[in-house]
């Protein structure tokens, strides 16, 4: 027994030894990396105690005198604060209401085309202004929806009817920044739908025919269930973004007419932590922001899991 244990030991170490001698460049190769994180994303993490500190950057951040919760407490009492949550919630919500279903019904419309090129090229057309950034999105903006020089509303004009303030009405800010929210996101977001409804068993489809079962049956009994996973997994996941609306969309299409429904929580913590130096109050709201999206995540998934679907885990 001694012998026998002795050799499994030896094999075990003669093993692990070859191992190390043929993947020791892999693991090498991860040092970097590791470097890299631990220096930009974990040491900078100390510096959430400021949330807890008063505002100073001057001293280390261990040195700095603890205040306790009054970040908190200030921020709550702060109107644009109220305002930010407000607006951040809201878009939340519209973006969830009208960007969420329309890549789906969008995959579904896609997925019924018989004619190849027309689908690709209605795809592609679709999603590429996914790779526009906001900035020029922005620009775009002024020369479409502008009251002076905007396209649409030159056209409006010319039909004899007074020009709509896309950009400077804050009811029609809303619409517009909504709508072009969901344009740049729409294709991109249906490529996922589509790769799902490939995975849908065809012999599905083939049954229902059989039953003689319409187009829209199909969609709706066959297509619809079928990536009802990934449907559940990406509203998770936006269930967990609510409080995290996108910073440069709204840095991009705001303007002082619209600052009541354009400032969100992003933009308010770029004003008063960096362009009024509160460092304290921006750490604050920020994990403030941090802790909401968890929950909210969280909440999510045992709900998904509650009603017997499939969530993260």
């Amino acid at each position: 027994m001694v012998n026998v244990s002795v050799d499994k030991r030896s094999v075990k170490s003669h093993v692990v030894k070859s191992y190390w001698v043929r993947h020791w460049p892999l693991y090498v190769m991860l040092i970097p990396p590791i470097i890299y994180f631990f220096i930009f994303s974990y040491m900078p993490m100390l510096n959430l105690l400021l949330a807890w500190k008063q505002n100073n950057i001057i001293l280390p951040v261990l040195d700095v005198p603890w205040v306790g919760w009054a970040n908190f407490q200030r921020a709550f009492s702060l109107v644009p604060f109220q305002e930010a949550i407000r607006n951040t919630i809201m878009f939340s919500f519209l973006d969830m209401a009208v960007g969420f279903p329309a890549p789906i019904i969008l995959a579904l419309l896609l997925n019924e085309i018989k004619f190849i090129k027309f689908k690709r090229i209605t795809q592609t057309i679709s999603y590429m202004p996914f790779f526009l950034s906001w900035i020029i999105i922005g620009g775009l903006a002024i020369r479409l929806f502008s009251t002076s020089v905007g396209a649409f509303n030159n056209i409006i004009v010319g039909f004899g009817m007074e020009p709509v303030p896309f950009l400077n009405s804050p009811s029609h800010w809303v619409a517009t920044n909504v709508f072009l929210s969901v344009w740049r996101h729409l294709g991109w977001n249906t490529i996922l739908y589509l790769a799902a409804i490939t995975a849908v068993n065809p012999e599905l489809y083939e049954a229902a025919d059989m039953d003689g079962a319409s187009r829209f049956r199909k969609m709706w009994h066959v297509t619809l269930p079928g990536i009802r996973p990934v449907i559940v997994i990406l509203l998770v996941l936006t269930m967990g973004q609510i409080m995290g609306v996108d910073f440069a969309r709204f840095m991009a299409m705001e303007n002082n007419l619209v600052r009541s429904v354009s400032e969100v929580l992003p933009t308010f913590v770029y004003r008063w932590g960096l362009q009024s130096m509160q460092f304290s109050l921006a750490t604050a709201v920020g994990i403030f922001t941090s802790v909401i999206n968890l929950f909210l995540l969280l909440s999510a998934n045992w709900l998904v899991r509650r009603l017997g679907g499939q969530g993260f885990w």
